[in-house]
């Protein structure tokens, strides 16, 4: 079974598309775990934590898990926001980026996550994914 924010549903947001929040206005939680393709309909893992920009309210980051088996060896990537669509044809999310690409894109392990506050580790994690970075 795939995960994705129909699945979660805890609450019934989605149950009415016609009526409910989404999919302009999303739960979080609803979002945890969600699949990411490419467009080429590569699995590029899924959504592991969404990083809340305290100042703006806005999210800022979805945490990527990618690779691994069962959650050993699995690498996170930080993928700006911005970067990500919302494909509600599959109910998944979709990155521009190619599965072999992905693999030499700033990343990091569970037990060491950066700096996320810092700007030349922002800057470059927007250069990567081709998005615009606010404190430029």
């Amino acid at each position: 079974m795939q995960a994705n924010y129909v699945t979660r549903d805890n609450f019934g947001m989605y149950a009415n598309s016609a009526s409910g929040p989404g999919p302009s206005l999303m739960g979080a939680d609803t979002l945890m775990g969600n699949d990411v393709y490419n467009k080429s309909g590569e699995d590029l893992g899924d959504i592991k934590e969404l990083m809340i920009d305290m100042a703006s309210g806005k999210v800022a980051y979805a945490v990527l898990s990618f690779g691994g088996l069962l959650g050993m060896g699995e690498k996170l990537f930080a993928v700006p926001w911005a970067a990500l669509a919302l494909d509600t044809e599959h109910k998944r999310f979709t990155l521009n980026v190619a599965k072999d690409d992905l693999r030499d894109a700033p990343g990091f392990d569970k037990d060491h996550w950066p700096t996320m506050s810092d700007r030349t580790w922002a800057s470059g994690v927007h250069k990567f994914y081709g998005t615009a970075y606010a404190a430029d």
